[in-house]
């Protein structure tokens, strides 16, 4: 009696598991594939900024690219107080940054301002 008990868990089991996979574990459901042209020229835009005060971290960036050109900013506050911004374009013949700051050094910096 108890070999039969055992034997129907063993079935019920069994059942179960292949009901969930579909067909004896065969799915036969055909999902659509992404076609990926990898021979496409790149082209894409992307950005982000962060501005914790409480960590002092303030900084942004942007970028775009369509074909060999790339083209970016970022920001980002120096300890020091001051913002830098960083320009930048890229393409077949090298890259090419410019670089400017805004505002005032403040003696101590932003690490002063903590204590």
């Amino acid at each position: 009696m108890n070999c039969v008990i055992v034997l129907a868990l063993l079935v019920a089991c069994t059942v179960s598991v292949n009901g969930q996979f579909g067909d004896g574990g065969h799915d036969h459901h055909h999902h659509l594939e992404e076609y990926v042209d990898y021979k496409a020229p790149p082209h894409y835009h992307w950005d982000y900024a962060v501005h914790d005060l409480k960590h002092h971290d303030i900084k942004s960036q942007w970028e775009t690219r369509d074909h060999d050109q790339t083209k970016g900013m970022y920001t980002i506050l120096q300890p020091d107080g001051r913002k830098r911004i960083v320009e930048y374009v890229a393409g077949k013949h090298g890259i090419d940054y410019k670089v400017k700051y805004e505002g005032h050094s403040e003696h101590g910096g932003i690490g002063a301002l903590s204590g």
